[in-house]
Parts: structure tokens; sequence; C-alpha cells
């Protein structure tokens, strides 16, 4: 028997119709991937099997969970299930984590209130569960002590915890570095073993890859092509399926070298350390107008950090940081790697945006500019940031900072959201930005394919700080 049956679901907003009929089948030990395009209808396809859809959303179809027959209009019967026979893993963590709970709690509640354990059995579980995703000393950090990838680990632990025998799994590896991403995967396919069901929505080819089973992909809201996992990415047959395949970074041409400008921020020995843990020494480097300076290297290394420093927001533990003449108070920004912890919650998306644009002296047709470049509706600064997914946030991230006209940009995994065709577009805007725009810009990413086709300069932290790019080196220098 099948561990999910979803027939004829589709998903409209009023009269738009943003998922067209579709169905599917989750087989116990087989995982199924749901690829495509952000805005591809991948994450609504997710909510409404779960019965979990944003306010305004309708979703019409059939619902088989084991012996369970649901209607997909009828959202509030779907309740009963959660935890017990299906679980989801959010795109957003930090909007589903208790902001106001340690991470040992919000998973001990799970074992508690969903599978029945006493309150020290429930705690013992949580912290076995944490260690096993290396995050055993994370027990008492609330949400926001979190980075982005943390967050996603102790989602997926919470999710776990009640048993469910069906995992729906939403982005679960984005923010993650390549080591990590490949545990999580792990973890998944072992949890499901040979009676669960595991459905992973992503825009990670890697991660799908290492998934295997079986695939749909998805654009704009209709199945284009599906069958195994393997035979899709061996000999794709759809045009959409072959471009998404085709935009992985490793098929990127190398970025030309841009000329230098003037030295727009400097350092000379720097160290930095964080919550009191050395992250690196001796970094000497000059990042010019115009210019894209990539930082790579696994989690935990220091890339934030180092942006955050060049950027005045951490202070070095040691060496000493230049900045050019600035041309404004707003000339030096940072693109976020979790846009969901930059935006107000409760706010549109349109007020947040037009806030800026008033506080930058700008015209309105500057945002419309933008918002065509970076391919996104006008219509979605209506809605507030849980109403749209996450490629889409992101992008609007990027539009907020761009309004800010600035002369030096850290982009902290700034397509960390989007899938392949998106992310080479995004990437693309970014480095053309730099170039006629004369902004420097500092790239930070987990993938060293993406940073090495896109950067004038790459720097490797390696683990725990050590340059790889320059071993044995007594001083790192970039740019110089």
């Amino acid at each position: 028997m099948s561990l999910l049956k979803a027939e004829d679901i589709t998903v409209r907003d009023g009269p738009a119709t943003l998922l067209e009929p579709l169905s599917l089948r989750l087989e116990p030990g087989e995982p199924l991937v749901i690829l495509g395009e952000t805005g591809s209808g991948k994450s609504l396809m997710a909510q409404a099997i779960m019965g979990t859809l944003p306010p305004g959303l309708e979703a019409k179809g059939q619902v088989g969970v084991g012996k369970h027959m649901l209607n997909a209009a009828a959202p509030q019967r779907f309740r009963g299930l959660w935890g017990r026979e299906i679980g989801v893993l959010p795109q957003e963590p930090w909007l589903s984590l208790d902001p106001l709970m340690q991470a040992r709690s919000q998973i001990a509640e799970a074992h508690r209130l969903v599978r029945g354990l006493d309150r020290p059995n429930a705690t013992t579980r949580a912290e076995a569960d944490l260690a096993a995703l290396g995050l055993a000393g994370a027990a008492n950090k609330y949400p926001h002590e979190l980075s982005g990838g943390m967050a996603q680990r102790v989602a997926i632990a919470a999710a776990r915890a009640g048993g469910a025998r069906i995992v729906i799994a939403d982005e679960p590896t984005k923010g993650l570095d390549a080591a990590r991403r490949d545990d999580v995967a792990r973890l998944l396919l072992s949890e499901m073993g040979q009676i669960g069901g595991l459905l992973i929505i992503t825009h990670d080819l890697a991660l799908a890859r290492m998934v295997g089973g079986r695939m749909i992909v998805l654009r704009s809201g209709k199945i284009v092509e599906q069958g195994t996992t393997n035979q899709i990415f061996a000999a794709p047959q759809h045009p959409y399926t072959k471009e998404l395949l085709a935009a992985d970074p490793e098929n990127w041409t190398p970025r030309q070298r841009a000329g230098s400008g003037q030295t727009v921020v400097s350092t000379s020995g720097l160290a930095v350390e964080r919550a009191g843990q050395h992250l690196f020494s001796k970094i000497t480097l000059d990042i010019h107008a115009g210019e894209v300076l990539g930082v790579t290297g696994p989690s935990g290394c220091g890339k934030s950090s180092l942006g955050d420093a060049l950027l005045g927001l951490l202070k070095p533990a040691a060496g000493t940081i230049t900045r050019g003449s600035e041309k404004h108070a707003f000339a030096f920004q940072k693109l976020y790697q979790d846009p969901v912890a930059a935006f107000p919650r409760k706010r549109t998306l349109g007020r947040t945006i037009y806030d800026t644009l008033t506080l930058s002296g700008g015209r309105p047709n500057e945002v419309d500019a933008l918002l065509a470049r970076l391919g996104l509706d006008p219509r979605l600064l209506a809605r507030r940031p849980d109403a749209v997914s996450g490629g889409e946030l992101q992008r609007v991230s990027l539009l907020r900072v761009l309004l800010r006209n600035p002369s030096f940009i850290v982009a902290d995994e700034p397509t960390s959201r989007l899938d392949p065709i998106t992310q080479a577009q995004v990437i693309s805007l970014l480095t053309e930005i730099a170039a006629q725009d004369d902004v420097a810009v500092m790239l930070v990413s987990h993938d060293a394919a993406l940073i090495r086709n896109t950067s004038d300069e790459v720097l490797d932290l390696g683990p725990h700080g050590v340059p790889d790019t320059f071993e044995n080196a007594t001083d790192v220098r970039v740019g110089t």
C-alpha cells in the first residue's frame, strides 16, 4: 500500500490557478524528489497535502495517508495526522521554531506530546537527536542564536521526534555546506529506511542526485517531466529540465576578471573572534570598486564574520580595517543569508521596500525597474514575508539593498534559496552591478564552483578558518 496518495491536487488564489491538477504516490522505502524553479508551486503542493495553505488560497483534490482519505478542500481534518502520520520540515525554520524555547526543549516537547514519552526520557532523546546532527553544543540556544543551517537541523530533529512515517522536507539543506548537506541527506534516508516515506522539495541538484528514487519536475504549477531521478539526470527530455540541469554552477563560464578601481575596503593582519571562539587570523586583503571577492569554506569557518567585520558590525580581535571615502551613510550594505530574519513579519513587503526608498531619497520608478530585473511580480509587494517563497523573498532582499545605492555589498549566501536558473540570473545581476556601477562585492558561498566561476579573487578559509588557498602562508594576502 502506498504511504501517501495525492490525486488531482489543485491550488487557486481566487480566479488564478497556482497549481494545475497534480497526482503523485509515495511508496515505502522509495524517496520522491520534487524539483523546480523558485515559485513553481513546489511548496504550495506540500502545503496542500499537509492542509497548511496560507489564508486566501484554496486547494482541491484527494489526499490519502495510509488508511485515511482526506479532502484537500477541508484542511482542518489533516491536523490529527500532523506529527504522528506525516511530518514536515519547513523551508523557513525560524518561522516554525518557538523564539522563546531553547533547542532541546523544542525537540523534547515533540517527543513528549506526540510520541508520549515522559519528561526525563523526552529530554534524553532530544539531546541524542541534537548530537546526531552535530548540535550537542546548541541544546541551550534559542532560535535567534542559531545560524540558518543550525536552525534547519533543529527543525529536522523536531519534525522527526513524533515518529511520523512520512516526512515532507521542504528545502532541507538550504544554507548548508556540502558536508552538512550530505549528512542531512543520509540522515533522512536512514530514517526512511524500508518502510518510511520521504518527499523532498528542492532546487539543490546535488541533493537530488544523492537522494535518488523518483523525481517530478515542476514549472509554473505544472508537471513537465517525471521518472526515476537517475534517468532524468542522465537523459532529460523536456527543454526546461535540460535548462535547469545545465544551470549548475559547475557548468558556468568563468567571469572575465574586472579591472581594479579605487580601494573600497582593505585589511591588514585581520583576526576575528565570535562568542569567544577564534575564527581566523592574519588576513590581509584589498577589495576594489567593481571587483568581486569570493569567500568560501565550510560552515563555522568565519565567512559571515569576515563580512560583518568589514561592515563594522564586528570588532576585530587583531589587525586593522580601512574603509575608503564613503559616498553616503548607506554605502556599506549586507545581503543576508536568511532574509526571513531581516524583514518585519507583520508588515507587507511593499511597505518595507517603500520605507527604504523614502529613507534613501529614491523614486518609485526605481522599484519598478528593479522588480523587472529581478524577475519579481509587483503583486508580491502586497504580501507579508511568510506568504512568498524563499527564493522570492531573497530577491526582494536584494532589491532593498540595491535601493540604497551601495558602494560595497557583503552578499552572504545570496542565492541559497534559489533554483539553479534563478541563481544564475541573480549572480549575473550582482556581477553586472559590480562592473557597471563600480560596486565592490564580497560574495560568500558554500559552493566552491559558484565562487570559482564568479569572482575576481578567491579566499578559501578552509576548516576552522585555515586558508586552504594559501597553504603554509603566515600572512594571507588577497588582491594586493
